[in-house]
């Protein structure tokens, strides 16, 4: 593996909407929490984003008692028209291998 610069810059590939997806790649029961930590951000702002990649069908969120369960849509077609020949699937597995 390639060691990071000792400085890291500012910036990040993936925007928090594909942290957020990335977590639940990880784990399709994780809490909102959870989340937040690992992404950098506040719990308002990873319910925020649930929101909208719920509304672009992204994921479904489907409550289990106090948890919630989240499903995603790896057909859907990502959204950008440079890499919209490729679908949300292919990013999970891209970066999750």
């Amino acid at each position: 593996m390639i060691e990071p610069p000792e400085t890291y810059s500012a910036w990040s590939f993936l925007s928090n909407h594909g942290h957020v997806l990335m977590c639940i790649a990880r784990d399709s029961n994780v809490r909102v929490r959870e989340i937040a930590r690992d992404v950098g951000i506040t719990e308002r702002a990873v319910h925020r984003i649930l929101g909208e990649l719920e509304e672009a069908g992204v994921i479904v969120r489907t409550r289990n008692g106090r948890r919630t369960h989240y499903e995603i849509n790896e057909r859907l077609p990502l959204r950008h028209p440079i890499e919209a020949e490729h679908s949300v699937g292919e990013l999970v597995r891209l970066i999750g291998s």
